[in-house]
């Protein structure tokens, strides 16, 4: 897969070194390291390696243990969510439905990861040759506004229940958030149980669960507040600490997603540790069009163009250059092209109709008429 010679769209950008232009007049070795998840490994005559490795495509066995766990955390946290959402309408809490609305976000979290689950199953076609990755992405994106719009409602409604403190139904939301608790602790349960299965979104949806754990303790502090004290307040003054997860969580959606959108470097890839490693492979002279981007959560894309070395193999050297990065930065969707040194001559110009230099003068010697 070729990249254009932009500056502007580039991760990073070297100083071409001595000879490193790209020359369109020379064949191009192309050494590409990903991998399919059907096993196949087609040749090419045109003398370019595919050696695919993508680890996403090649951990079938387990694929069916952490789906069945996110459905089932994602029924039991559904389920709840519209009770608790309901419970805190009668109740006049604001906490149990800003609490509502952070689980809502874990609903919403478990859904992406069924969905990636799913998606990472299917075949890509010619139309998209990375099937519908960037999918989950523009979700999550879009649940990332959506939490920030809820989380501004939370505040504003806090700010109005500070100023004109309504009577709450304290037991209600005592127990009501004490159950959401526990459901919260159960999915965390179903999250995080079995040996086999676990994977990047079953990762994330457990820390959702957890964070909204935070959320019904909080309503639960607020329950207990008006029932001892009587302090109604306590239920805005919660309900503005949980709005302030629900905007932190929307917050790094958007953030996180953007990048992904806008082809930004993934954030674990340090791109100076990439550019050791390119260096540190025999046969590599310079590089020039580095480009790190990430095609969804996880799958990692890797573009660059390398100078040889005199009496080295550009095959060789790209095979070599996408075994280093797959080793040490787990890079395994690359795409390695290689160059040849192009050695600097010195051309002698001389004006129409000039005479040559005689023999054994030098040619700076020579007067032109």
């Amino acid at each position: 897969m070729g990249v254009p010679d932009d500056p502007g769209s580039s991760a990073h950008e070297r100083p071409r070194g001595r000879g490193a232009g790209h020359d369109h007049g020379h064949r191009h070795d192309h050494g590409h390291d990903h991998d399919h998840g059907d096993g196949r490994h087609q040749g090419h005559g045109d003398g370019r390696r595919h050696d695919h490795g993508d680890p996403r495509h090649h951990d079938h066995d387990h694929r069916g243990a952490p789906l069945r766990r996110l459905i089932a955390a994602f029924a039991l946290t559904t389920s709840f969510l519209l009770v608790e959402a309901a419970v805190g309408w009668w109740s006049k809490s604001l906490a149990l439905l800003a609490d509502a609305g952070h689980m809502l976000a874990d609903a919403a979290a478990l859904a992406l990861a069924i969905i990636a689950q799913r998606i990472a199953a299917q075949a890509r076609t010619r139309a998209r040759t990375y099937g519908f990755r960037r999918a989950e992405v523009l979700a999550a994106f879009a649940n990332g506004i959506a939490l920030a719009l809820t989380a501004t409602w939370i505040f504003i409604e806090a700010a109005r229940r500070w100023r004109e403190p309504q009577e709450v139904h304290a037991e209600a939301l005592t127990i009501t958030a004490a159950v959401g608790l526990i459901v919260n602790v159960a999915s965390a349960l179903l999250l995080s149980t079995g040996e086999h299965g676990h994977n990047i979104n079953t990762r994330a949806a457990l820390a959702h669960v957890l964070s909204d754990a935070l959320g019904s303790v909080g309503a639960i502090l607020a329950g207990v507040l008006i029932l001892a004290f009587g302090w109604t307040r306590a239920d805005p003054v919660i309900s503005a600490a949980i709005g302030g997860l629900v905007l932190w969580g929307g917050w790094r959606l958007v953030r996180d997603t953007s990048r992904v959108l806008m082809e930004g470097s993934p954030i674990e890839i340090d791109l100076a540790d990439v550019e050791t490693t390119i260096r540190s492979v025999p046969g590599v002279v310079d590089f020039h069009d580095l480009h790190v981007w990430s095609i969804s959560d996880g799958f990692n894309v890797l573009t660059v163009h390398v100078v040889l070395a005199k009496g080295h193999h550009g095959t060789d050297v790209a095979a070599a250059v996408a075994r280093r990065l797959r080793e040490q930065h787990a890079l395994t969707h690359c795409t390695i092209q290689p160059e040849p040194l192009q050695e600097e001559h010195l051309v002698t110009l001389r004006r129409p109709g000039a005479r040559s230099p005689r023999d054994g003068e030098p040619a700076s010697s020579r007067r032109d008429p």
